[in-house]
């Protein structure tokens, strides 16, 4: 791996790890307001290191360590740099796993912001699936089922990592209609103290966090990469959170662009799972060129007296 695939994909990572983190930015600077000086200080600082270490750095690490039994914790951590013929099989038996039930999760991530979530509607067709929201569980029934299928004639296990995938979603989709009400607890009860807050504030970053590890997985399976591009991300997003909070709502469809994000490289994850060997080089530029066109798009919308002032 080249320096200059390196710096595309931690570049990759710190834009979709910022991006997919834009609705925890919100909420936590909505909550933040609503605490003492002191609690904030400490959130952002012990917050971030929380965010940073025991989130975004031990879940990639473990998601490696728990898909490839033949490494120990060490290998884990470094395994697609290791040139030992030994540790580059046994990455390239587990990866198919792990890839194909990432890309599970993110394609019913997609699918239930389309059908269920509320949103700007930033291309056309998508009004009309957010007035059909009974069929996000048909769709994402049939599709794990498809998937499901052509997965058990390639290897059962990659049928298992499916299926792990889509009861991954289920599970991190309760946490966050858990957390979105503990939001409003928060946001509306006065006697809730400030270390309760902040417990649940780390509860509901790390319920916003699996989305960016898991999508981190299709620009890279290098974990010290993962680690240093989405620990960047969630330092970018401490800052949008204390500073320019206000500016990055008047961007209307910065989350239809994370969104679409996370369906291209679930598919991405998919197909490589599949043995359709997708370049590094892909993921990042698909980031940058789907968030850059929904960018484009809120700055276009925006009204002229907002644009100067509207900067990240």
């Amino acid at each position: 791996m080249d320096i200059l695939s390196v710096i595309l994909i931690i570049a990759g990572l710190v834009l979709f790890e910022t991006i997919t983190s834009i609705d925890n930015a919100i909420i936590n600077a909505e909550v933040l307001s609503t605490m003492s000086e002191r609690a904030k200080r400490w959130f952002l600082l012990w917050g971030l290191l929380i965010a940073v270490f025991a989130v975004r750095g031990l879940l990639p690490w473990l998601i490696v360590w728990m898909s490839t039994p033949a490494l120990d914790p060490v290998g884990a951590l470094f395994a697609t740099f290791s040139s030992d013929p030994l540790v580059i099989a046994a990455i390239e038996q587990s990866a198919p796993v792990l890839l194909i039930g990432g890309g599970t999760f993110l394609l019913f991530l997609f699918c239930h912001w389309l059908f269920l979530e509320d949103k700007n509607f930033g291309l056309k067709g998508e009004r009309y699936f957010s007035t059909k929201g009974v069929w996000f569980f048909a769709i994402v029934s049939i599709l794990l089922a498809g998937i499901v299928w052509f997965a058990l004639a390639k290897d059962p296990l990659m049928a298992f990592g499916a299926v792990v995938g889509s009861t991954g979603f289920f599970i991190v989709h309760g946490f966050r209609q858990n957390a979105d009400l503990a939001e409003q607890q928060m946001l509306h009860r006065d006697g809730m103290s400030d270390m309760s807050k902040i417990f649940y504030l780390e509860v509901i970053d790390a319920t916003f966090s699996i989305d960016g590890v898991i999508g981190a997985f299709a620009f890279t399976m290098a974990v010290p990469l993962i680690l240093i591009g989405n620990g960047i991300g969630a330092f970018v997003v401490r800052e949008l959170t204390i500073r320019n909070i206000e500016n990055i709502k008047k961007y209307r469809y910065l989350k239809n662009g994370a969104m679409y994000s996370i369906l291209f490289l679930g598919a991405i994850m998919i197909l490589d799972s599949f043995g359709f060997h997708i370049p590094a080089y892909v993921s990042p530029l698909v980031t940058f060129g789907v968030v850059g066109f929904f960018f484009a798009k809120s700055l276009r919308e925006m009204p002229p007296g907002e644009r100067g002032a509207a900067v990240p």
